[in-house]
């Protein structure tokens, strides 16, 4: 029995997920989650074969609960669902220890089959995802600039982008502000812009935020989550 956790903000996904995985005697789900930071929590605490995730969800993202999983060395492997045609920098949330990646228009039995595969030790890209990376390959790797960043930088690049400023990610990360400062630094060289609003701009075009994250930052709206 393939035992699952999942973690998505909209209910409604999670139920349609629970629907189909009820529907097969070999799945059983073990628990959900509306947030990133509560859908990790339950992963420390279960342990499942599997957590499917979303990409963008409140307090963490997709990309820093599966980056939290493998630094953790826990035994639940990684699937990434995304909106479709989404798809943004799936090398790099591979480097960061997702297992499968796929689009939340996939048939259900490919849903099945990634979830399948993947417990059985395997990874599993969609199609569209697979094409991506081999494209990217052809053409030298360069797919979206945040492709650039390593997984730290990526993790703060998410959260400056949502808001979050320097004394917040310190606190949270439990680095300093020096290096708080580098990386930000480097993140900006190496995307070739000199602020936080062209940062979430970036963000925004290629993906790595949804879009009303990305326009609240933007327009100094997004609120400072409390920690």
């Amino acid at each position: 029995m393939i035992s699952v956790v999942l973690i998505d903000d909209h209910a409604l996904v999670r139920n349609g997920y629970r629907a189909m995985l009820e529907r097969h005697p070999g799945f059983t789900v073990v628990g959900e989650a509306g947030d990133g930071e509560a859908g990790l929590a339950l992963i420390r605490r279960l342990e499942p074969d599997v957590a499917v995730l979303d990409l963008h969800m409140p307090k963490l993202t997709g990309v820093e609960v599966t980056e939290r999983v493998r630094r953790g060395e826990l035994r639940t492997r990684v699937v990434i669902v995304t909106v479709a045609g989404e798809a943004p920098f799936p090398r790099r949330l591979l480097e960061a220890g997702a297992s499968g990646y796929l689009t939340k228009a996939c048939p259900a039995e490919d849903f099945l089959q990634a979830l399948q595969q993947v417990a059985d030790g395997r990874r599993y890209l969609a199609p569209l995802i697979a094409q991506q990376l081999a494209m990217e390959a052809v053409d030298g790797g360069g797919g979206s600039p945040f492709d650039r960043l390593t997984t730290r930088e990526l993790e703060i690049a998410i959260r400056l982008a949502q808001g979050d400023d320097a004394q917040t990610l310190s606190r949270f990360l439990n680095i300093s502000d020096k290096t708080i400062s580098t990386h930000k630094s480097n993140i900006f060289g190496k995307l070739d812009i000199d602020n936080v609003v062209a940062l979430a701009h970036l963000a925004n075009v290629h993906g790595v935020l949804d879009l009303g994250s990305a326009l609240e930052t933007a327009n100094g709206t997004r609120r400072r989550r409390r920690r």
